[in-house]
């Protein structure tokens, strides 16, 4: 015995501190517990069950001890605790296994006692744990508001490593086996409903840094577009999220702490996802009931699409395929109420067009706002041209239609006889195949040249109504050419077919502009009795200068917006124009008598028609005033 005392060289040990003897004496304790549990698990004759030793008190009492120093000092030795509390719930259920009366009913009355005051304990620091900030909600995991974006800043600062909710790992496993020891010792609702309202807590908390919160349908109804599209957009970021980085974090968090109890890790993320999807819901079924415009669409759409993307995270994330289908048909049947809502608005575009009705024409001929409003509108819609593709099939089958029936359409499009024909006086197959969608787009470009035809009507001058017609077919042209979605849909031979009825438009142009001109030009009857006749060479400078001063002062005030189309009439009409002048300025300018006559009839030099050109289409009513200064 003596021996025990000395170290290795044979000197005696130092005396071993209270804190050492402590703790051999519990792992003492801890070893006799375990035996004790066998001995009682091993007694098949219930009602006569061993002798209880001292340990068992004692055991108990230092338990209790350890919950009171937990309570009022620093937390320390944990693991002993909750290996103790787990042996403690073995040792209070062996008991319970005995009748009452028998020798065990006081011993566990009191392992009971103090059981309870543990999971009490237990409850409370798991639930310290879950709401413990700084680590649930990293700062680099919170959703930031960056214009129209959702930030996940974690991404670009550390490159994903870390997971959402960040917990460290010693949490983690604190929490696992807090969750454990109360699951084994029958307090499985305690512990549930703790982690449920704190996660719950934590997911509200999340939503209100992005500023989004529970609206009554009332107010979301009452609420200015405004109001309404900023509360759209942060629904959209949060259901985002839910898909990316919420619902798998929270699914992965559940998994961790109820790693050995994985349908109540289940069934506590399914209802924790169900109540914030409700939530979700409710706001986008609030939505589908105010009044639809044009302005909402994309905002449907956005809501449509980050509706759809929440389907397969929930089918991922819930292995239960009962609850899967109950909360995705909820899902679906929303999102089909906001796609038709979109449906309906993006048909209306017919209407919008069919009633724009004008009296007086846009001046100069330009680019009708309504070309603008339409084309861009179209743009942007065709940017979800696939959710539009899948709601308008989505449509098709609900209404019990399968057939996709040609798309035929009159011409609309003003165009010389015999010369071009419409994009659309003919059947047109679309380049991405007939669809309901396709159908429909190629029906607003119908209803569209149409209008343009009948605004060209207002303008009493025939070259600015092709003015009218070049400069907004151009622009469509463009549009549908700079859109990549657009341009599928419509194909190469809408385009081709465009292209030839804008050429056309210039050509009528040219006719009514300039036929007159060149025909005061032309070397034909300026000979009399084969001699040239100075009055009539007179007279063509004449007309030619009053002619020409009166087409740069109204076409100077012309709009033509398009550099390039701008750029081409320019360079057609100085080709026509210049040549014709030149020769007849070189030909006949001698037959003015003296410098006098002929600064008299001849107003302009070859070159100062090629400056003046270059003013036509500016949308300048001051040109020419400026010049003749």
């Amino acid at each position: 015995m003596v021996k025990n005392h000395l170290d290795q060289n044979g000197s005696p040990k130092p005396p071993r501190s209270q804190e050492e003897l402590e703790h051999s004496d519990v792992k003492k304790l801890s070893e006799d517990i375990d035996q004790f549990i066998d001995v009682l698990s091993a007694c098949h004759d219930k009602s006569n069950p061993p002798e209880v030793p001292e340990t068992v008190e004692t055991f108990s009492k230092i338990i209790d001890s350890k919950i009171h120093k937990h309570n009022t000092c620093e937390r320390e030795e944990d693991n002993f605790l909750i290996e103790a509390v787990s042996r403690l719930s073995k040792l209070t259920n062996s008991f319970s296994e005995f009748p009452s009366g028998s020798t065990t009913t006081r011993s566990l009355n009191r392992t009971s006692m103090v059981l309870q005051r543990a999971m009490t304990f237990m409850e409370e620091d798991l639930r310290m744990l879950l709401e413990d900030k700084n680590s649930s909600f990293n700062s680099n995991r919170l959703l930031l508001v960056d214009g129209d974006q959702c930030v996940l800043t974690l991404s670009e600062s550390s490159g994903g490593d870390e997971e959402y909710p960040s917990f460290p790992p010693a949490t983690l496993t604190r929490m696992n086996r807090i969750a454990s020891a109360m699951i084994l010792a029958g307090y499985e609702t305690e512990c549930c409903q703790v982690y449920s309202i704190s996660r719950r807590n934590a997911f509200c908390e999340q939503m209100k840094k992005v500023e989004f919160e529970k609206i009554n349908m009332e107010d979301v109804q009452r609420m200015p577009w405004n109001s309404l599209e900023g509360e759209m957009t942060r629904w959209i970021r949060v259901v985002k999220s839910c898909s990316t980085t919420l619902f798998p974090g929270e699914r992965r968090l559940g998994d961790s702490v109820f790693s050995e109890s994985p349908k109540i890790s289940e069934s506590l993320f399914s209802n924790l996802a169900r109540a914030v999807v409700i939530q979700l819901l409710d706001f986008a079924e609030a939505v589908t009931l105010t009044k639809r415009s044009a302005e909402k669409l994309f905002k449907y759409l956005d809501m449509y699409e980050a509706m759809r993307d929440l389907i397969p995270t929930i089918n991922m994330l819930c292995s239960s395929e009962c609850e899967n289908n109950e909360l995705n048909s909820e899902i679906q049947a929303t999102a089909d109420r906001l796609g038709e809502s979109a449906l309906s608005i993006f048909c209306d575009l017919e209407n919008s067009i069919k009633n724009d009705v004008a009296r007086t024409p846009v001046p100069g001929g330009a680019v009708h706002p309504l070309t603008r409003y339409v084309m861009n509108y179209l743009k942007y819609a065709c940017e979800y041209k696939v959710t539009l593709e899948h709601i308008f099939q989505q449509h098709v089958k609900l209404d019990g239609s399968n057939s996709n029936p040609p798309v035929k359409s009159k011409p609309t499009l003003e165009v010389a006889e015999g010369e071009s024909e419409s994009p659309h006086s003919s059947e047109t197959t679309v380049a991405s195949g007939t669809t309901p969608f396709s159908i429909q787009l190629v029906t607003i470009m119908d209803l569209l040249d149409t209008n343009l035809e009948a605004k060209s009507n207002l303008y009493r001058d025939h070259a600015l109504h092709h003015i009218f017609l070049m400069n907004n077919g151009r622009y469509i042209l463009q549009k549908v050419k700079g859109s990549t979605e657009i341009h599928q849909v419509m194909g190469d031979t809408w385009c081709r077919r465009r292209s030839t009825i804008v050429r056309q438009y210039h050509k009528n142009y040219q006719r009514e502009t300039w036929g007159k001109v060149l025909q005061i030009l032309s070397h034909d009857g300026m000979q009399v009795h084969g001699k040239v006749a100075k009055t009539t060479v007179k007279e063509r400078f004449k007309n030619f200068n009053a002619m020409f001063d009166e087409i740069h002062r109204s076409q100077s005030s012309w709009i033509v917006s398009d550099e390039q189309l701008q750029s081409e009439l320019r360079v057609s009409i100085s080709a026509l124009v210049i040549p014709a002048y030149r020769s007849f300025f070189g030909r006949f300018r001698q037959y003015l008598d003296n410098a006098k006559q002929a600064d008299k009839y001849i107003k302009y030099q070859p070159e100062d028609i090629e400056t003046l050109i270059d003013d036509f289409f500016d949308g300048n009513t001051t040109s020419m005033a400026r010049r003749r200064t």
